[in-house]
């Protein structure tokens, strides 16, 4: 289990992240970015799965730069409100953020990136913007960042997400051509979070396979550099 830990980003903006250590030596960093529901028990789950993988991995709580302590669950009235902070950041305090995050468990070897929804989109701009050596966007929303990524990126994306539909996958295919694309028949938005009505366990396994299957390959494969081939 991890902890929160007090970061400062370039700015001086101080703001909390949740912090768990490999239960050995680190096989590298994973950097956990948050939807819009805060850094909640299902994102303090997730970046603890990733520690028990083995490696470093750490979720800065992005939306301190409102108010500290914003915690989410899955409600109607919980998405308007998590809609509404993510609607107040600037993009490129979040970028420090994320990029004070990285430099706190880069110590521990390569580091990878690994959003969901708004948090997929930011993984994407990490990738493009920020030294990380791989990045992984579930159901988020890559968008022009003004430079191609500088990193190998693997996509998940469910078939059936009403938010991303698949016409908007194909343009995020053309923004990325060298970018590993999964779609997983049937799976909604949100498909990975065993908290939300939309998961799909068969989805979320196979997605998690595969990620790791990835980082293994670029934090500290044979296989770490340069660009991924499409898939």
């Amino acid at each position: 289990m991890g902890e929160f830990t007090t970061l400062m980003a370039r700015d001086g903006h101080q703001f909390q992240a949740y912090l768990a250590a490999a239960p050995g030596k680190a096989r590298g960093s994973v950097v956990v970015i948050q939807e819009i529901f805060g850094v909640n028990r299902h994102i303090r789950a997730v970046t603890d799965g990733f520690a028990a993988a083995g490696y470093t991995a750490i979720a800065p709580c992005l939306f301190d730069r409102i108010r500290r302590g914003i915690e989410l669950d899955y409600s109607p009235a919980e998405i308007d409100e998590g809609r509404g902070y993510m609607q107040e950041l600037n993009p490129d305090q979040t970028l420090k953020d994320l990029a004070a995050a990285i430099a706190v468990v880069k110590h521990s070897g390569r580091v990878a990136t690994v959003g969901f929804c708004w948090g997929g989109a930011q993984s994407y701009r990490a990738a493009c913007l920020l030294p990380v050596d791989c990045a992984v966007v579930y159901y988020g929303k890559a968008q022009d960042a003004g430079n191609p990524p500088r990193c190998p990126v693997l996509f998940h994306f469910g078939s059936a997400d009403k938010s991303i539909p698949l016409e908007e996958v194909a343009k995020m295919r053309a923004l990325d051509p060298s970018g590993i694309f999964h779609i997983y028949e049937g799976a909604g938005h949100g498909f990975n979070c065993d908290l939300r009505p939309s998961y799909d366990a068969a989805a979320a396994a196979l997605a998690s396979r595969r990620t790791l299957e990835f980082l293994e390959q670029h934090l500290h494969g044979d296989d770490r550099q340069g660009r991924a081939p499409a898939s």
